[in-house]
């Protein structure tokens, strides 16, 4: 079904340096401009951020230093994204959440106030979420093809969860998936032990995941201003940063798994955790 439209819509999409909107930067740009007339037009461009792209941000999109060295500033771009923006109403995928306030944070910061008085954001992930609800109840129904009854009680929400993971291996039996990588595999098969590695989004040090190996299997932080900074160089460059997260709330289980990894002595011996 064609869009009706009383005004354009730009249909757009942000590649950054990192997810902090107040402080990282636009590294590409694509905007996909829908006029009333149903005419369309695109421009896609890659931005010099002025900051180093993260390697673990260069993972998952593959945008590197190098590749944006000789590329416009955002600053230098802005005038022309601005106009090409002109009277437009926005949409992406989670565009409220992330997109849109960093694209307004980029024009303040090349000093263009990127007005949006009048415009209307549609955020597709927020029509998908809430048409599609990812709670055990939507699950059970999607793969079991039953409604779970007295949902929230421990009981048939352990039972229901345990029926809908043997749907998974029946459903997704031979099925390949394809990781940011790359690579492929078939992960949904009977082996818990190939579960428990797909079901983890990240290499976790931590359960929840403020620690986490990267691609050089090194412990890095995961959150924070030290995102992505090996634990060990942290802890020894800024001894108090330790003190603060043991003060702080964070998991007992997280403060556990730190003061290993500060008893260590800062070698490259890796730790041995009993959770995994």
């Amino acid at each position: 079904m064609e869009l009706t439209l009383t005004k354009p819509i730009a249909f757009f999409d942000l590649e950054t340096t990192g997810i902090r909107v107040a402080t990282d930067r636009i590294v590409e740009i694509c905007i996909h401009r829908v006029n009333v007339d149903g005419t369309t037009q695109t421009r896609t461009m890659r931005i010099n951020p002025e900051m180093p792209i993260p390697p673990e941000v260069t993972e998952i999109h593959g945008i590197t230093d190098e590749d944006v060295r000789d590329c416009p500033t955002f600053k230098q771009v802005a005038h022309e994204l601005a106009k090409f923006l002109d009277n437009c109403d926005l949409a992406g995928f989670n565009s409220n959440h992330f997109d849109i306030p960093l694209l307004v944070e980029e024009f303040l910061r090349a000093e263009i106030d990127f007005d949006l008085k009048g415009r209307r954001f549609v955020d597709v992930q927020n029509i998908f979420h809430k048409m599609e609800p990812r709670n055990l109840g939507a699950a059970y129904k999607f793969y079991c093809e039953k409604e779970l009854v007295n949902a929230h009680s421990a009981e048939a929400d352990t039972i229901a969860t345990y029926e809908i993971l043997k749907a998974q291996l029946d459903r997704y039996a031979e099925i390949t998936f394809k990781d940011k990588k790359g690579n492929i595999s078939t992960p949904v098969v009977n082996d818990i032990k190939v579960l428990s590695e797909f079901s983890f989004g990240m290499k976790n040090v931590d359960l929840i995941g403020h620690i986490v190996y990267n691609d050089k299997n090194v412990e890095v932080f995961n959150f924070g201003k030290h995102k992505g900074k090996p634990v060990a160089k942290v802890l020894k460059d800024e001894p108090s940063y330790y003190d603060w997260m043991m003060k702080g709330e964070f998991p007992l289980s997280t403060k556990k798994v730190l003061t290993r990894l500060k008893l260590r002595g800062f070698n490259n011996e890796s730790v041995k955790l009993d959770l995994f």
